[in-house]
């Protein structure tokens, strides 16, 4: 009994001396100054440039300067004043520089002649780190199968809504991408992250990609590590046109 009394006094005597000591709490105990955060220009436009991009695709830089063929040589693609547009059975086209987590402005068009449809009508995709792709194809007024529509995770996740210009008419992407990080036995420690807002409007938010695109069956099957990759603009055959294409390192 007596060890028991011993005890709540050095508890209760404790206890008071921490009350007494704690400080009073004041605003300035929660503000973080440094380091400071940095300072960038905006763009005069959500669409345009902000100083901190990276421009992949504008009318003042030579289309190769930024941008290959698969095999590592000029872009096969029809380019003119910034726009480069699919030429047919010349492939993809592909940065030349290789990126992680960041924000992606892609404007694309379809053509005004409208020739198919489904998936032979304005088909194109961006492809993230070269691996994942959010889909590009006319579906105004086109119906095809839900998550292989425009916004699309292709294979993966439906966009929310089709929220798809007309044929002919500027569209814009803007991608939040958040690269996968791995396990020692190369599986998913964390998988890929994505979001895309079309035209404005959001069709994609902040989804877990759940391995690389795959035309034919399960992606998680196709997993390997990889590290930073490039942006790919693919050529499905359809003359689809693209523009305008920033980049932000996040």
């Amino acid at each position: 009994m007596r060890k028991l009394v011993v005890v709540l006094v050095v508890f209760v005597t404790v206890g008071a001396w921490a009350q007494e000591e704690r400080p009073e709490m004041v605003p300035a105990m929660t503000e973080i100054w440094d380091p400071e955060v940095p300072v960038i220009t905006p763009g005069e436009s959500p669409m345009d440039a902000p100083s901190d991009a990276i421009v992949l695709l504008n009318s003042e830089k030579p289309f190769g300067y930024e941008w290959t063929n698969g095999n590592g040589e000029e872009p096969g693609w029809d380019f003119e004043n910034g726009v480069a547009t699919v030429k047919r059975g010349t492939g993809i086209i592909k940065t030349k520089r290789s990126f992680k987590d960041f924000q992606l402005h892609v404007e694309w068009r379809t053509p005004v002649e409208v020739v198919g449809e489904s998936q032979g009508r304005g088909n194109s995709g961006v492809f993230l780190q070269g691996i994942y792709e959010v889909q590009v194809l006319d579906n105004f007024n086109n119906r095809t199968y839900r998550n292989g529509q425009a916004g699309s995770v292709y294979k993966q996740h439906a966009p929310l809504v089709n929220a798809c210009k007309g044929p002919g008419e500027w569209q814009t992407y803007d991608i939040i991408y958040t690269a996968p990080r791995f396990n020692a036995d190369g599986s998913y420690f964390t998988h890929p992250r994505v979001t895309v807002i079309h035209n404005g409007v959001l069709v994609q938010n902040n989804v877990i990609v759940r391995g690389p695109t795959e035309y034919i069956g399960i992606p998680e099957y196709t997993v390997k590590p990889h590290g930073d990759g490039p942006i790919i603009l693919q050529d499905h055959g359809n003359p689809v046109s693209y523009r305008n294409i920033w980049i932000r390192e996040l």
